[in-house]
């Protein structure tokens, strides 16, 4: 299997890794949070502020960019690093979980999934070598095998849904093989397979037994934060940990609360995306240690102090409460600038912390701390 994507565990403290996943566009430090750039873009940042925050790898969308403006436009175009000029590496999704989400809109079958348009209603299909192609001509570093995301409590359709996720990783994995033959961009993207099976102990432990097989560069573990439970989440990663291979990347689909970042590392996880930090603060929210608070609530309009008391981001060195809280009270493009910025930060400078915590072996005082501190806050704010 063409691949160039891979990890060196550098440092383990219980199941919690701190390591280096090597890619073509260039190295990341583990375990990571990978800001969302959905449409090509992370919402409200430049690649400028990206790289000043710390970020070192960012995802996209396959659904998205295939509907709009195109992957054969994006191809044309050099890919993906050079269309949004991000020389860091990238992740691209397989559009799966955009197709199946939209469940009124879209008929599974065993070879793929015929949908429409959530834009204009026109009809598309994807198939595990359609997902390929798309990902291949986006040019990212990492691409994903396409699955299908079920309803993670039921037992019935899970069942049926693992058994399409198996064979469209394989039927995935034989596309990239042979589009690997001829590179689009002059590099070999590393193809991730997906363990499927909502919250159901053998069927999670059947799908990481069957994707793990593939002997793909790394695994994701899909299915989750879709409506299970916290604990039932780390049910689900504690079964697949040991199943999972030690020295391949692991990926936490689509996770991206403070403390759940903190229980993923505590299980073996490597990596996590989500669309969080950007879209709670196109509503106000912003993260603090203290747990989430409303910026838009009238008790912040004379609020001298930033956002977040001891926070280094260009926001909370710069401006106040009050402040930040005027221009999301009449709508100022800035307000939501300012609070992508800094939740973007909060995010990023944890995983550091996390990672430097690791590697100094103190990341079970660190994670006792930080969850205790923030749930605290979360609860008083309540």
């Amino acid at each position: 299997m063409p691949q160039f994507v891979h990890i060196d565990i550098t440092h383990t403290e219980g199941n919690a890794r701190a390591g280096i996943l090597h890619t073509a566009h260039g190295d990341c430090s583990t375990p990571m949070f990978m800001p969302v750039g959905t449409q090509a873009t992370v919402k409200g940042v430049t690649p400028r502020d990206l790289k000043a925050l710390g970020s070192m790898m960012i995802l996209s969308n396959t659904y998205h960019l295939y509907l709009r403006p195109g992957d054969d436009l994006i191809a044309r175009r050099g890919g993906l690093h050079k269309f949004m000029n991000w020389p860091g590496p990238i992740l691209t999704d397989s559009g799966g979980f955009q197709v199946f989400s939209l469940s009124n809109m879209n008929k599974i079958d065993e070879d793929g999934v015929t949908f429409k348009s959530h834009r204009d209603g026109s009809k598309h299909r994807f198939t595990p070598e359609k997902s390929v192609q798309i990902q291949h001509n986006l040019g990212a570093d990492v691409i994903m095998c396409f699955d299908e995301c079920a309803d993670p409590n039921d037992y019935a359709y899970n069942v049926r849904a693992v058994n399409r996720t198996h064979k469209w990783a394989e039927r995935s994995a034989r596309e990239h093989e042979r589009l690997c033959a001829n590179p689009v961009h002059g590099h070999w993207p590393s193809l991730f397979g997906i363990v499927q099976g909502g919250i159901f102990q053998d069927l999670r432990e059947k799908s990481a037994q069957f994707i793990s097989a593939l002997d793909l560069p790394g695994y994701a573990v899909g299915g989750l934060a879709v409506g299970e439970t916290k604990t039932q989440m780390h049910q689900v990663l504690d079964w697949v940990h040991p199943i999972l291979p030690q020295n391949k990347p692991r990926y936490l689909m689509g996770v991206g609360e403070p403390v759940d970042l903190i229980n993923g590392v505590m299980r073996g996880v490597d990596m996590f995306d989500c669309v969080m930090p950007t879209r709670i603060a196109r509503h106000g929210a912003a993260f603090t240690r203290d747990g989430r608070i409303n910026m838009r609530n009238v008790k912040n309009a004379e609020d001298e102090n930033p956002i977040d008391a001891g926070c280094t981001c260009y926001t909370c060195q710069n401006f106040t409460k009050s402040y930040v809280r005027h221009l999301l009270h009449v709508d100022e493009m800035l307000g939501l600038i300012l609070m992508s910025l800094h939740n973007l930060h909060f995010l990023l400078n944890e995983m550091r912390e996390i990672r430097t915590a690791i590697l100094e072996q103190r990341f079970g005082a660190y994670a006792d701390e930080f969850i205790g501190r923030y749930m605290a806050g979360k609860t008083a704010a309540a």
